[in-house]
């Protein structure tokens, strides 16, 4: 019988995550009961906010060494007894880092045939209703804004920095080395790219937005925050979406003072995509005209294999990666 590969948290990390810290598992076929699913996983979501749920301290729950990672998955139907679902059919779960799931019909949605099903991870995923959740239900850009996005080339900085030149905008990203900011003006449309690890961010932002920063989609918190938001212009926008420059520490950085977004007039957003999650249907029907007509390209890192989830991840926590991070199982 063919076994289900699996990634189980081995070991709580100290800082920032190591392999080490997870261990591959071998485990027995599932098998589908009454009213349920056999799902096998082809492709499986990476994301940032998993590193919460290690250290015990994210909205959807915590993960324990031992356990079974969580994760998103697009997965196709092997068998069913259930009417909606049929063998062949693809669907989006959360089925964790393994190879095949059981799943109760109502944790399932399905999904259209596609040449790439891996686009429901990404542009038209969660990281995709992120972006077009944060930048145009609640920052409502105008042509003439000028956004600045962080982690400019990353899963959901590049379809927000794509959807805001789609928007008229001028977007000026930030990213961590010169080939990341190439690509964010080369391949995405930037109108520039701040390389924070080679330039001093605030005389460039001084320099590119001296007028101020209309909307600022904010996905790592930290010290960037405070320096953007001393940079905004009257009645601006921030999004506060992420907090990558925090997830490996246990200390939380002092967010910006006060008076900088009084001063600006500011309308500061927190942003939760499971809000949202009951309008995917309406992100995707507004994005997918953008993906066939080639002006929202997808930016991804793609990975074969399962056993390849643990080292994806830990490059994905040092900022290594250029894309949404897919593991192709």
């Amino acid at each position: 019988m063919t076994a289900n590969t699996q990634v189980l948290l081995a070991s709580s990390p100290e800082g920032m995550p190591s392999p080490d810290n997870f261990t591959i598992h071998h485990a027995a076929m599932p098998v589908a009961g009454a009213g349920q699913v056999l799902c096998e996983t082809l492709y499986l979501s990476l994301d940032p906010y998993m590193r919460s749920q290690i250290a015990g301290r994210h909205i959807s729950g915590s993960v324990q060494p031992g356990d079974l990672m969580r994760g998103e998955v697009v997965s196709r139907v092997v068998s069913s007894d259930v009417e909606d679902f049929k063998p062949g059919d693809l669907v989006r779960c959360f089925a964790g880092w393994q190879a095949y799931s059981v799943q109760a019909p109502e944790a399932l949605q399905k999904l259209p045939d596609s040449n790439d099903p891996s686009l429901y991870l990404s542009t038209l995923g969660m990281p995709g209703l992120t972006a077009y959740a944060g930048l145009i239900w609640q920052a409502q850009p105008k042509a003439g804004d000028v956004v600045v996005i962080p982690a400019a080339t990353g899963g959901v900085g590049s379809v927000a920095g794509q959807l805001a030149k789609i928007y008229g905008c001028r977007v000026i990203g930030i990213a961590g080395g010169k080939d990341k900011c190439e690509k964010a003006v080369n391949e995405l449309g930037y109108d520039a790219c701040i390389d924070r690890k080679n330039e001093d961010v605030a005389e460039q932002l001084d320099r590119l937005c001296p007028d101020g920063v209309n909307i600022y989609f904010d996905l790592v918190g930290g010290e960037l925050l405070n320096t953007v938001s001393k940079r905004l212009a009257i009645g601006a926008r921030v999004v506060l979406c992420g907090i990558m420059s925090d997830l490996n520490n246990s200390d939380r950085a002092c967010g910006p003072y006060p008076a900088v977004w009084i001063q600006a007039r500011a309308t500061v957003y927190g942003l939760v995509v499971y809000d949202f999650d009951s309008r995917r249907n309406e992100f995707i029907e507004a994005c997918l005209p953008y993906i066939e007509a080639g002006t929202l390209k997808p930016s991804v890192d793609t990975y074969q294999g399962l056993a390849t989830a643990p080292d994806a991840f830990c490059k994905l926590m040092r900022g290594e990666n250029n894309g949404k991070v897919i593991i192709k199982a």
